[in-house]
């Protein structure tokens, strides 16, 4: 879709008094990181009166994200207050989320699907990611150009998520579809793309709810739709609901690792000495992983709302107000990462990242983010691969999702 450009551009220079760090351009383009050092430095509480979502304050600081979300009462996830992006979609196809609640509904259908990301079954899980990723790896074309976002990031992931929800494997692409409306803020607020957005999620819901209704109807098994269906918290849920709590599992199975394996491919181009670093010392995988997922920072933001008057850094904030905390700025806070532009596979304090929030929301699919991530580097390193991008890689135009549409590379070995 065709992208508003506001009055002014939104840079670095613009007057913080109507700098809007929402406009999806500073993304498309790649021009978000002096725009948010600034914040950073000079305003890391900041109010914008003006943007096409409405007045917000952005957090930027680490710190400060990590007192907001350590006060769930007073700064709302709930749906009935806004949810937890920059629209506001409140009486317009609002859709509960259990991410978009707060206590005690959050943490019972939290406790609902926790057990699909836990220990025994993300090493289950490990087993058949690392088959498909070395199947998938050794189908690539050696020294021809390619698509490494079509063919590995959204392959991976969706392979993933098929196996997640044991979802009809040959309709495995619908996931990704149905992710990327379902993320698109953008298109959630623009007249023209909005109707078609929701008939999109219409159809994801009514094809999840044969699905629903299917394993209901079956003695329960380890997939999260049939966790869903038989639990007493998430079983009777309304229609409303259970596409809430499909779009939150879809969007947030398929963005946060694809944008970091696309985003772990720049990050290696600009950096090709890293690459070298950890193929002599696959040590660094795990903390590699990490790095990737601070560096590239895969959902820029989350939202809260204040639920009473507050103050917060000597600040007023007034009920209602909408809280905007950038994760991408918070993930270039030098007083936590020092030479956090830089990325580096060996940085001590890697996992302090905030690309999967902090406290009761923090993300319940890291481990297996973290785990497909760690695998890929394994598989590539055995086979002496090196990706080398070959032009200027397409950018989401977006201030949620951060990440990539297309990403031209060819295969190199060593």
């Amino acid at each position: 879709m065709a992208t508003q450009l506001k009055p002014h551009d939104n840079s670095v220079d613009t007057p913080l008094a109507v700098l809007d760090v929402s406009d999806p351009t500073l993304y498309s383009q790649d021009r978000w990181r002096p725009v948010f050092a600034r914040l950073l430095a000079e305003a890391p509480v900041h109010y914008c009166a003006d943007s096409p979502f409405g007045p917000y304050w952005s957090i930027s600081r680490h710190a400060d994200i990590q007192a907001i979300e350590a006060h769930p009462d007073v700064y709302s996830s709930s749906y009935e207050h806004g949810g937890i992006t920059i629209p506001d979609l409140v009486g317009e196809f609002a859709l509960p989320q259990f991410i978009a609640m707060d206590r005690p509904r959050h943490g019972e259908q939290r406790r609902t699907v926790s057990p699909a990301f836990g220990p025994s079954e993300i090493a289950r899980m490990g087993v058949s990611i690392r088959q498909r990723t070395s199947e998938l790896l050794d189908t690539l074309p050696v020294g021809e150009e390619f698509d490494w976002v079509d063919k590995v990031s959204i392959e991976l992931t969706t392979q993933m998520l098929a196996i997640l929800f044991d979802f009809p494997w040959e309709d495995r692409r619908l996931l990704t579809m149905w992710s990327d409306w379902g993320g698109d803020i953008e298109a959630a607020i623009n007249p023209a793309t909005k109707d078609i957005r929701q008939q999109h999620l219409i159809d994801m819901t009514n094809y999840f709810d044969r699905l629903f209704a299917e394993r209901k109807a079956l003695p329960p098994s380890g997939d999260l739709i049939s966790m869903m269906a038989h639990s007493e918290a998430m079983g009777d849920m309304p229609f409303q609901e259970r596409t809430g709590n499909i779009i939150l599992l879809v969007v947030g199975g398929n963005d946060t690792t694809r944008n970091s394996m696309s985003g772990a491919i720049e990050a290696f181009n600009l950096y090709p000495d890293q690459w070298a670093k950890l193929a002599a010392d696959p040590s660094l995988i795990p903390n590699a992983a990490s790095e990737v997922i601070r560096w590239q920072t895969p959902l820029a933001h989350m939202r809260r709302t204040a639920t009473q008057d507050t103050e917060f850094e000597g600040h007023k904030i007034a009920k209602g107000d909408k809280i905007i905390m950038w994760y991408i700025a918070a993930n270039r806070d030098e007083s936590v990462f020092p030479d956090a532009e830089k990325f580096d596979v060996s940085r001590a304090n890697a996992r302090r990242h905030m690309s999967f929030g902090f406290g009761v929301h923090r993300c319940v699919g890291a481990r297996l983010a973290e785990l497909q991530l760690q695998i890929l580097f394994e598989e590539m390193i055995k086979r002496g691969m090196t990706v080398r991008m070959t032009g200027t890689p397409e950018r989401v135009a977006q201030c949620f999702v951060h990440g990539f549409k297309s990403m031209p590379v060819v295969i190199d070995r060593n």
